[in-house]
């Protein structure tokens, strides 16, 4: 909970509504022209986009990840961490970011505590 000026608590905006959010949006985004069959840093783009896109489709449907489903997602997300910056076209750079975004988000309720 955050704090607002008045003191009150405030609920911080739960992940599961920004990664349905990002995942309306991403259904509607066209893949990138020109980049269907391309790979960045040794990264597939379509393959990325579809592990990732099932995995969120999964986690969002009835949160049913398991442990290699979880690992998977924190894969692709590191993969995105390295290619996002490499890519040098705008939409495309933000259609990936997205795509990172929401394999975070997905992921992110499954990291075991800290011991």
């Amino acid at each position: 909970m955050r704090q607002e000026r008045t003191g009150r608590p405030r609920p911080c905006p739960r992940s599961d509504e920004r990664l349905a959010r990002l995942w309306a949006e991403h259904l509607r985004a066209p893949f990138p022209a020109g980049w269907r069959g391309a790979d960045v840093a040794g990264v597939d783009l379509v393959l990325v986009d579809s592990d990732v896109a099932g995995l969120v489709r999964t986690e969002l449907d009835d949160g049913g990840l398991d442990g290699g489903d979880i690992a998977a997602l924190w894969a692709r997300a590191a993969d995105l961490d390295k290619i996002v910056p490499l890519i040098y076209e705008e939409y495309c750079a933000a259609y990936f970011a997205r795509l990172r975004a929401m394999a975070r988000l997905a992921a992110a309720p499954h990291v075991p505590a800290a011991t």
